[in-house]
C-alpha cells in the first residue's frame, strides 16, 4: 500500500489537424500540460483547483495511464508511468467526469461485480464488495434496476462506487459532484473524507472553491496547464495578506470596470455576471484609501452600485490575483500567450 505520487515536469501536447480549403489541411499543436511538477504525500487529500479547460482532467488521465504524456516523468504508488502501467491501474481507483465508463444495460450491482472481476477479485469478494458499496452509498432501492433508468446524479454515484471497487490506496476523483444535487454532493464529500481518514490518498479535482477549501489538506491552483500555486488553504490565503478584497455589485459597464482597473493602488480586478447584475472584484493594497476614488470613478461612468463590501480572502481571490480572472471563466476561451 503506497498512495504516494510524484510528478516531475509532466507535459502533454495534443496535435490537431485544421482544414484549409477543400483539399488542404495543417497541423496545430495545443499544449494541455506545460511541465507540471508536484508531490502528493501518502494519506493526503490533495485538491486540483482550476477553471474548466485548465488541464486538470488531462493531468488525471495521464496519471491513470489513459493518456500518454509527451514528456516528463511520474511515479504513482511506487510504479513508473509508461513502464509499470498495469501495476498503476491495479493500485488506483479512478472516477472521471461523466458516466461513460458504465454499462447502461446492466444494473448497478451487475456493473460493480463486473468491474470487480476485472480487478481479479474472487466471485465471493466482488459480490461482498459490491454489496458494501451499495449500502455505503445508499443505492439499495435502485441497485437492481438497469442504469439507463437512472438519473444523471444516480449514475455519478455508481461511477463513484466503481472507483472504490478495488479498495485501492490511491483514489482519483475528477469533478465527482458535477451533476449531484446539494444533499448528494454533501454525502459524497463526507464519504471522501471518511476514506481519507482511513488512510487512502485522494486526488480531488474541482472548479468549486468551497469544495477545495473545506475538503482538501493541500491545494494546487492550475491554469493553462501549469501549477500557479500550491500549499495549504491557509498558506495560499496568507499569500494575499497584504491585499484587501472589495466586492462591488450593481450595473457596471465594461468601460467602468476598465476605469477602475486603471486606478492607482488597484492590483487586480475581475468581472463576472451574477443573477442579472455585475460583480466586480477589486484587489488593492489599501482599501480605505482607494474606496472614495473607486466610488467616484464608478459614478462618473454611470455605474449603479447596489452593494459594496470588503470580504475575507478566499481561494478564488488567490486565483484572481494570479490570473486576473475568476474560476467561473473557461480557460479554453482565453487566448494563450
Amino acid at each position: 500500500m503506497s498512495g504516494h505520487v510524484l510528478v516531475d515536469q509532466l507535459a502533454k501536447t495534443y496535435v490537431t489537424r485544421q482544414r484549409r480549403g477543400l483539399f488542404k489541411s495543417e497541423t496545430k499543436e495545443v499544449p494541455a500540460l506545460r511541465g507540471v511538477s508536484l508531490e502528493i504525500k501518502t494519506g493526503e487529500l490533495f485538491g486540483l483547483l482550476g477553471p474548466n479547460g485548465a488541464g486538470k482532467t488531462t493531468l488525471i488521465k495521464c496519471l491513470t495511464t489513459l493518456l500518454l504524456p509527451t514528456s516528463g516523468r511520474a511515479v504513482i504508488n511506487g510504479f513508473e508511468l509508461t513502464k509499470d502501467d498495469n501495476a498503476i491501474r491495479a493500485t488506483t481507483g479512478c472516477m472521471l467526469m461523466g458516466e461513460r465508463g458504465l454499462y447502461w444495460k446492466l444494473t448497478a450491482r451487475e456493473n460493480l461485480v463486473f468491474f470487480g472481476a476485472l480487478y481479479h477479485l474472487s466471485p465471493r469478494d466482488r459480490r461482498k464488495r459490491a454489496e458494501d458499496l451499495i449500502e455505503q452509498l445508499d443505492l439499495g432501492e435502485i441497485a437492481d434496476r438497469a442504469l439507463e433508468s437512472y438519473s444523471s446524479g444516480q449514475r455519478m454515484k455508481v461511477a463513484f462506487a466503481k472507483a472504490l471497487i478495488n479498495d485501492a490506496p490511491l483514489l482519483i476523483l475528477d469533478e465527482p459532484t458535477n451533476t449531484l444535487d446539494v444533499p448528494s454532493a454533501r454525502e459524497l464529500r463526507a464519504v471522501v473524507r471518511q476514506l481519507n481518514d482511513q488512510g487512502k490518498t485522494v486526488i480531488y479535482t474541482t472548479h468549486i472553491m468551497s469544495e477545495a477549501e473545506t475538503l482538501c489538506d493541500r491545494v494546487a491552483i492550475v491554469d493553462h496547464g501549469q501549477v500557479l500555486a500550491i500549499g495549504t488553504v491557509p498558506e495560499l490565503k496568507a499569500s494575499l495578506k497584504r491585499e484587501a478584497v472589495l466586492r462591488i455589485e450593481g450595473v457596471i459597464s465594461s468601460r467602468a470596470s476598465q476605469a477602475v482597473a486603471a486606478l492607482g493602488g488597484v492590483t487586480r480586478t475581475a468581472v463576472q455576471a451574477v443573477n442579472g447584475h455585475t460583480e466586480l472584484t477589486v484587489m488593492s493594497a489599501n482599501a480605505t484609501i482607494l474606496l472614495p476614488r473607486l466610488i467616484e470613478t464608478l459614478t462618473e461612468h454611470q455605474a449603479v452600485i447596489q452593494k459594496i463590501a470588503p470580504e475575507e480572502v478566499t481561494l478564488e481571490d488567490v486565483f484572481i490575483a494570479r490570473t486576473g480572472r475568476t474560476l467561473a471563466e473557461d480557460t479554453r476561451a482565453v487566448p494563450q500567450s
